[in-house]
């Protein structure tokens, strides 16, 4: 009994110190983030994420986030050597890019924009190309009014031309503009001021200026209607994910400038670009 009272007595001390552990101890603290992170890649997704990149670094100061462009290529091969943290692709990844993983952050939508009045519901794909190769040149052809076509076309180095160009399977010299635009509201404007034209902008763009009162109607395409929610699902024809692309495991810091990106939390920053915020996981993972 004297031995198991000794040990008790010995034991006594420690106990009392553990019972006196502050029970806040046992909890995690928030870990700040800090490092450094490279992006390199796509020119279209470069603005947007140097703007996310901005915001990121003012809620976190102890983090740097250096955003670099060259094209959509160049962010896969340089994510692949690991001399950048995360790619930007403009671009679903390709069937021998297997070995990447996409983190969809927004999508970019382009629709074909008329004048309100116009009475053409819809034009196919070959009636779109021919109207832009200059095969056809009234309206009355594909069952509108007698009225001169104008075509409103984009200037070399739109990532909205691009896009246009690459659904189409047009080759740019081929199209015959009669107007030659810059940026989506410079096409709006000259759509909405002439009532034989057509040209093609950002959805975003076009569905802020309708809802403004702008006189232009956006056209389906394929019979899906040329809308935000449809460039989100992914379901609209013309549109492509804008990615962050990533290999292997990513590090904490990537993972949660990602997440950032993702989040409702830059959906202003997205919208600002005219492209179309991811708003659900299904999106998301697309």
């Amino acid at each position: 009994m004297k031995s198991h009272l000794l040990a008790l007595s010995l034991l006594l001390p420690f106990m009392a110190f553990a019972g006196c552990t502050p029970v806040s101890s046992t909890k995690r603290n928030p870990i700040e983030l800090s490092g450094q992170l490279v992006l390199t890649g796509s020119s279209t997704v470069a603005p947007l994420a140097t703007e996310i990149a901005k915001r990121f670094e003012q809620q976190h100061p102890q983090v740097r986030v250096d955003v670099q462009t060259g094209g959509s290529g160049k962010g896969i091969a340089d994510v692949r050597l690991g001399v950048a943290d995360i790619g930007m692709a403009s671009r679903p990844l390709a069937s021998d890019e297997t070995d990447l993983t996409a983190h969809r952050i927004a999508a970019d939508g382009v629709g074909l924009i008329v004048h309100a009045s116009n009475s053409v519901d819809e034009l196919s794909q070959e009636q779109v190309i021919a109207i832009y190769t200059d095969k056809i040149n009234n309206w009355k052809e594909v069952g509108g009014d007698d009225k001169e076509i104008s075509v409103v076309h984009k200037a070399e180095g739109r990532a909205t031309l691009e896009v246009f160009l690459k659904h189409y399977e047009i080759d740019n010299p081929s199209v015959k503009g009669d107007v030659i635009v810059g940026e989506n509201e410079h096409a709006v404007k000259t759509v909405a001021g002439t009532k034989g034209a057509i040209g093609y902008v950002s959805i975003g763009t076009a569905e802020a200026d309708i809802e403004s009162g702008v006189p232009i109607r956006l056209l389906p395409l394929n019979g899906v209607a040329a809308n935000t929610a449809n460039v989100a699902s992914g379901v609209f024809p013309m549109s492509r994910p804008l990615n962050l692309v990533t290999s292997g495991s990513p590090t904490e810091l990537a993972s949660r400038f990602i997440q950032f990106c993702q989040s409702a939390e830059v959906h202003d920053l997205v919208k600002s670009q005219y492209f179309v915020p991811v708003t659900s996981e299904s999106d998301i993972a697309k």
